[in-house]
C-alpha cells in the first residue's frame, strides 16, 4: 500500500492498529481530510467518494467500497460551486493520483439521494429490530412516561397531531415551557410508510437511546449536506437527547466501516 500524506489516524496501519484504548484514554477517532477545504474531521462525519467500474466518481456514504477514496466535508451548495469552478475536478485528480475520472454533473444530487436512502435504511433496520414506536396513541403514551428519546414528524403531518405529541414529549421530559419538540422530517408520510413497510406513517418515535443516536447520525449527515454547512460541524440538524431536554451530538458509534483502501 502506497503512502498517503493526506491520511490522518489510519486504522489499518501500525502496531497499535485495532487495539482498544487504554484505561482512562479516550477512544481512538480516525480522521480524514476534506479534499476541498483541507480541514480534518472524524471520518464518520465526512462523505467518501470512490471510483466506479467505468471510472465515474460516485458517493460511498457507508465508506465500504474497495479501492482508493476521497473525502469531502462540505454541503451540496459548496460542492456544486466547487464543481462549477473546476476546483472539485482538480482536487479529485490529486486525490486519485491522476487516474482517468468521470465526474457526474449531478454528483451533488447523487450524494443527497444516497444520504436520504441511508437514513431510510437505518429507520428500516431499527424498525425490524423493534426499536420504533408508531401510531399517535402509542407514541403519546410513551412520551408522557418519559420513554421517548427521539420524536419525528412527517413533512405532511397535521399541525394539531404534531403539537399534541410535542406537548406529551415536554410533559414526559419535565421540560414544559422549554419549546422542546420533535423533528420535522423533509419526507412525506408515503415515503416513511414505504421505508417501514407500513400503510401510513405520520410520526415516528424511538425509546432506545442507542437507536436514537444511530438514526440521528444518519439524519444529521443528510440534512447537513442539503445545506447546513460542514457535515462534521452542525448543531441544528442534531437530534434531541430527550432525557436531558437539550441538543445532543448525533452518535457516531457503530458506523465505522472496514478499511477501504488508500484514502485521502
Amino acid at each position: 500500500m502506497e503512502n498517503d500524506e493526506h491520511l490522518v489516524d489510519p486504522t489499518d496501519r501500525g502496531a497499535d492498529a485495532g487495539k482498544a484504548p487504554g484505561r482512562g484514554q479516550p477512544p481512538h477517532v480516525p480522521e480524514r481530510k476534506c479534499i476541498l477545504t483541507g480541514a480534518h474531521e472524524p471520518r464518520d462525519a465526512l462523505i467518501r467518494l470512490a471510483i466506479g467500474p467505468e471510472g465515474q466518481v460516485l458517493p460511498d456514504v457507508r465508506a465500504k467500497a474497495p479501492g482508493r477514496g476521497a473525502w469531502i466535508g462540505v454541503d451540496r451548495p459548496a460542492l456544486e460551486a466547487a464543481q462549477a469552478k473546476g476546483k472539485l475536478k482538480g482536487a479529485l485528480a490529486r486525490a486519485f493520483k491522476g487516474k482517468p475520472l468521470s465526474i457526474p454533473d449531478d454528483l451533488g444530487l447523487l450524494i443527497e439521494t444516497a444520504l436520504e436512502r441511508s437514513f431510510l435504511d437505518r429507520l428500516g433496520l431499527e424498525s425490524r429490530a423493534g426499536m420504533l414506536v408508531l401510531g399517535s396513541d402509542r407514541i403519546e403514551e410513551a412520551a408522557r412516561k418519559g420513554r421517548v428519546q427521539m420524536l419525528m414528524h412527517a413533512a405532511d403531518a397535521g399541525t394539531d397531531g404534531s403539537r399534541k405529541l410535542d406537548q406529551a414529549l415536554r410533559v414526559g421530559s419535565d421540560a414544559e415551557g422549554s419549546g422542546l419538540r420533535g423533528l420535522d422530517l423533509p419526507l412525506p408520510r408515503t415515503i416513511l410508510a414505504m421505508a417501514l413497510g407500513r400503510e401510513n406513517v405520520v410520526h415516528v418515535a424511538l425509546t432506545d437511546r442507542a437507536a436514537a443516536h444511530r438514526v440521528g447520525h444518519a439524519l444529521t449527515r443528510w440534512r447537513a449536506f442539503v445545506g447546513h454547512g460542514f457535515i462534521g460541524r452542525i448543531g441544528e440538524a442534531e437530534p434531541r437527547d430527550i432525557s436531558r431536554g437539550a441538543s445532543a451530538p448525533a452518535g457516531l458509534e457503530n458506523v465505522r466501516g472496514p478499511a477501504a483502501g488508500d484514502d485521502v
